[in-house]
């Protein structure tokens, strides 16, 4: 284990937990201002990644292709919202767990229809391929670096606009009390919506991002929505706040823990064990991790005040 190994990690953990934000942070306010069990969020993580994929082919340029999937991901989320989501609001969680599931089978079906079921590869822009020294001899990727200035800058964007603006007000009412704001004549129903639609595209923005550095492929959001709903669960539901900061820690665990539960487990254990322990324990660190913070904060690190 040596420093720089450390510090390769802990960025790489970053980026991780950027897109993690991304994906986390529609979906806990879905779930937080609509008490919506929406299972078919990383469906639309998966079709950002599509979406940018065909657009870069069209156009031949990745920021034109990213600039064209961003509006079509939102018009795709408020779509589903129309014609799916909308009639689930009134349903009890089993029924939306059921329906969401559903959406999940017939999209991944879909894209197989479309794309075909082999894996795409986005190629990652010109601009921004090679890689940067950030210590004497320490190198990483440009777009790996862009992938967390991106991650930040949404998150500022989204802690002004739910923090200092008047539709962030609402959403932070929603959280804390829907039946008051519907009350006071605000059109839940048209709330609903936005944010919906607002935390569509930001899943498929994480989506179009990583899809230059991982495969296309049908069904890449179902695992991240599990980690998706840790991070809502541990920064408590219906709060950015929350997911940003459990987004960062959860990233951080699951990629240092992988890089080096192996090599700690060697000060205990002879290298063959501590290497096959370790790579069993690895993939579950990120679910002791939840467990120890709720047990200590049940309700999550930041819960919306209800």
């Amino acid at each position: 284990m040596t420093p720089t190994l450390f510090f390769i990690q802990a960025l790489n953990g970053l980026q991780f937990g950027l897109i993690l934000f991304l994906i986390a942070a529609g979906l806990t306010l879905v779930f937080g201002v609509m008490d919506f069990i929406n299972l078919a969020h990383g469906v639309q993580y998966m079709v950002g990644a599509y979406l940018v994929a065909a657009f870069t082919a069209w156009t031949g340029n990745f920021g034109w292709g990213l600039l064209l999937a961003l509006p079509t991901a939102l018009a795709f989320g408020l779509l589903l919202e129309v014609l799916v989501f909308r009639h689930l609001y009134d349903r009890d969680h089993l029924d939306q767990v059921l329906a969401t599931f559903g959406v999940i089978v017939f999209l991944n079906q879909a894209v197989k229809f479309i794309w075909g079921a082999a894996p795409l590869n986005v190629p990652v822009p010109e601009i921004l391929s090679g890689s940067v020294e950030i210590a004497d001899g320490l190198l990483y990727p440009v777009y790996r670096l862009a992938i967390i200035a991106a991650g930040l800058a949404v998150a500022g964007l989204l802690y002004v606009l739910v923090s200092h603006t008047r539709v962030g007000m609402l959403v932070r009412a929603g959280a804390t009390n829907p039946q008051m704001v519907s009350a006071l004549g605000v059109n839940i129903q048209r709330l609903f919506m936005v944010v919906f639609g607002f935390g569509a595209m930001l899943a498929g923005f994480a989506g179009a991002m990583v899809a230059p550095i991982l495969s296309v492929e049908p069904g890449m959001g179902d695992n991240i929505l599990i980690l998706a709903f840790v991070v809502i669960v541990i920064g408590g539901i219906g709060s950015i706040r929350g997911a940003f900061l459990a987004a960062i820690l959860i990233g951080l665990v699951d990629t240092v823990g992988r890089s080096f539960a192996p090599n700690l487990l060697r000060f205990f254990l002879d290298p063959a064990t501590a290497s096959q322990t370790g790579r069993a324990v690895a993939p579950m660190l990120i679910y002791i991790f939840m467990a120890a913070i709720l047990f200590f904060r049940p309700s999550g690190l930041f819960p919306a005040k209800r």
